[in-house]
Formats: C-alpha cells, structure tokens, sequence
C-alpha cells in the first residue's frame, strides 16, 4: 500500500492503546508502520535495482525484528529520552506486520519468504492506491479535531481522546472488513472468469486485478497455451469472453533465448508473474529485433505498465535493455 495508508495504520495502532507499552510510542509505531520501505534506497541504483530490491528482504518474515529494532533505536537516538524497550519493540513488531498484511493485499505482491525462497505472494484484493481506504482514513484522523472543535470546552481533551480511539478501531475494523468484503467479490471474479472459454481454448491461469474506484468491477487476465485473453469484469453482470481483447504469444525466436540472457530481462523476469513475450523487427541495427516483456498484470501491448525490452542483433547479441513503466522511447 501507498505511505499514507500504513502511517495512519500506524497512528491508530497508537490510538487504540499501544502508545501505553512505552514512552515515544507513537512516533516508534509511524516510523515502524512504513519500516519496510526504507527499500527506497536501492532506487540510487536505478529503476531496475529498485524493482529487484523494492518489497525484497525487507518486506520478509525474517525481517519484522530488525526492521521493528531500527525505529526504537532511532526515536531514542533522537529524542534522547528512555522507552520501554520490550513494549516500544511489541509496538514496532505490530506495525511492521501491518505493513506486511497490507501489501499483501494488493497485485503487487511481497516475497515474505526471503532469503528461503524468492515466491511472491498476493491476494490481488486492491491496488496499491484505494480510494475508499484513503477516505475512511481521512475520516478517522480528521474526525476527533472536528468533534473537539463542535464539543464543549469543559472536557474537551477528554473527549478529543476518548473520539479519537473509537475512530481508530472504526478505521482498523473497517481495513479488516474491508479486505474480506473484497476477498468474497475477488472469489467470485475469478470463478466467472474460470468458467469460460476464450477462442475456443480454456483458461490455464487466472487472476483478475481490482478497479481502484468500484469494487464491483475487475480486469480479468487469462493465459492459455497460445495468448492472454484480457477482458473487463463487472460483477452481477453477465460476462462476455468474446469481449476480451486477445494477445498472442509470440512463436519460438532465437532472439528471446538472446533476451533471457541479459541481466535486465533476468531481473524483470523475477518479477512479472505473467509475461508476455513480443518480437518485432527493430528499425536499426539493420537485420535486428526488439525483444519486449509485459507483465500482464499492470497493462497489455497496447497500455503499457511494467516492461522490459531488448534490443538483439542478426548475430543474437543483446547491445541494449531498457525497463520502463510504459512503452519506452525508441528512436
């Protein structure tokens, strides 16, 4: 999820009443509710380290005591003030784990396996960015201000306190709720979409990636044997396979052996869960090919999101790799 929504997730745990496991809570549970990507530093290394690095080790099981520890540490190093340092650390622990459980929600997925095994896990419930969560968020940390602000002076930090926790388990409880709610439509779109047949060919893999405004809408993604089948989803309406619009997988090329060789492509390949290959021949070098991948999942050919290409020459030989959100630019 997007760092708006893990520090209010962060700044609710505070409300709900762990800031009382130690001094400096609340400012341990901020930081340690976005710990994880502290990753963003491997973006100095360029987009395609970013993609390899970004919701990597850090994102891991392994990896919820120190990236809890590193919090703690900090706000003490810079408040200079004590803390209870097994409460500060089960507070930081908790909001670690909640960044876990929110990114696994959306089609991004995390490897929370790591250094074990490098499988990516993902409920395709939401995006990376939901508008209904960032709402109720916004009306959970707004809420107590305006009922301070409505409410009599005579009682008033009081009741601000007291608000401001009932908010915060209605923003918690609704996240929960909200995630299983989208988990019963998420079934469901996949059933229909399992159920059908696309050019006469039935569907190998499946999933079907959330709208991020209607939740009663979907993009299912379908892969056979010779294409990827990708067409809109609207549940309580009748599904039409034939609406789906059909790209081909491209037949065996010497160039794509070329192109799985190059580090660029081996690292996006670790990524995208559903490639899809495509050869064209390339203006220049003369007698050269351009070798591009699509992760289905973000895009297709003709809406690029996450894509990798490369160029090959006649003599099989990778002489540039481009990764890009979006189609890059080619002279």
């Amino acid at each position: 999820m997007d760092p708006l929504t893990h520090t209010a997730t962060g700044l609710f745990l505070s409300r709900i009443g762990l800031r009382k496991w130690s001094p400096l809570a609340t400012p341990i549970l901020l930081l340690a509710a976005n710990a994880p990507d502290i990753d963003i530093v491997t973006l100095t290394g360029g987009s395609l380290d970013y993609l390899h690095f970004h919701r990597h080790l850090t994102h891991s099981l392994v990896a919820i005591p120190a990236m809890a520890i590193l919090p703690v540490l900090l706000v003490r190093l810079i408040a200079r003030k004590p803390v209870r340092w097994l409460g500060a650390f089960a507070a930081a622990a908790i909001a670690v784990l909640t960044h876990l459980l929110l990114d696994l929600t959306n089609i991004y997925g995390i490897r929370l396996l790591l250094p074990f095994s490098p499988r990516w896990f993902r409920l395709d419930l939401t995006g990376v960015i939901d508008v209904w969560i960032w709402a109720v968020l916004l009306l959970a940390v707004a809420a107590p201000f305006i009922a301070k602000l409505v409410g009599s002076e005579i009682g008033g930090a009081h009741k601000q306190h007291r608000h401001g926790r009932g908010f915060a388990w209605f923003a918690l409880a609704f996240l929960l709720l909200y995630n299983c709610g989208r988990a019963v439509l998420h079934s469901r779109a996949v059933a229909v979409v399992e159920s059908r047949i696309y050019q006469d060919e039935p569907p190998g893999r499946v999933m079907v990636a959330p709208d991020g405004i209607d939740p009663w809408n979907w993009k299912g993604v379908v892969e056979t044997g010779d294409f990827y089948a990708v067409a809109p989803l609207r549940l309580g309406r009748e599904f039409d396979p034939a609406r789906a619009a059909i790209f081909h997988k491209p037949d065996p090329d010497p160039a794509i052996d070329a192109a799985r060789q190059s580090p660029a492509v081996a690292r996006f390949l670790e990524f995208s869960q559903f490639p899809l290959w495509r050869v064209s021949p390339a203006p220049q070098p003369e007698g050269a090919k351009l070798v591009e991948i699509f992760d289905m999942r973000f895009g297709t050919p003709n809406a690029p999101g996450f894509m990798v290409s490369a160029l090959v020459t006649n003599r099989l030989q990778v002489i540039d790799t481009q990764f890009v959100y979006g189609r890059p630019p080619r002279p």
